[in-house]
């Protein structure tokens, strides 16, 4: 149920043989996502449960979730990239069925990441779910 933006980057991903290609690649995905609006980096937006400073924030467009984070930590901004491939533009309802555990493997990220950073993520997920169960995707 991977979206376009994921499946290219999982291609990405079978092409680099090296984990520290793919650690430069997530890096990029970060620096290439648009910036995060000051404003929104609130209290409210600020995911607990990571080591370095995370903001996610989603909106519905026409039944579509639309996410936007940032982090002051280079790899986890590029950890976000990956993360708004894999559930940007879905609905609410779409966004709580994605076996984001599943998906995530196949970039070998739960193999590679240390323990603070897959805490982190998965704090990150536990946010992107709440905001799609809080959007009317139910499960809460």
């Amino acid at each position: 149920m991977a979206s376009a933006a994921f499946e290219e980057i999982a291609g990405d991903f079978e092409f680099l043989d090296d984990w520290e290609d793919r650690y430069r690649h997530v890096i990029d995905l970060g620096k290439a996502m648009a910036p995060m609006d000051a404003a929104l980096k609130r209290p409210a937006s600020k995911v607990h449960g990571c080591a370095s400073q995370v903001w996610l924030v989603a909106r519905v467009e026409g039944g579509r979730m639309r996410f936007q984070g940032d982090s002051d930590a280079m790899i986890v901004r590029g950890l976000i990239a990956v993360l708004m491939a894999l559930f940007d533009g879905l609905t609410p309802a779409e966004v709580l069925a994605v076996d984001a555990g599943g998906e995530l493997a196949r970039l070998g990220l739960d193999q590679h990441l240390s323990a603070q950073r897959s805490n982190g993520l998965r704090a990150m997920l536990k946010r992107i779910r709440e905001m799609a169960a809080e959007a009317g995707g139910t499960e809460q």
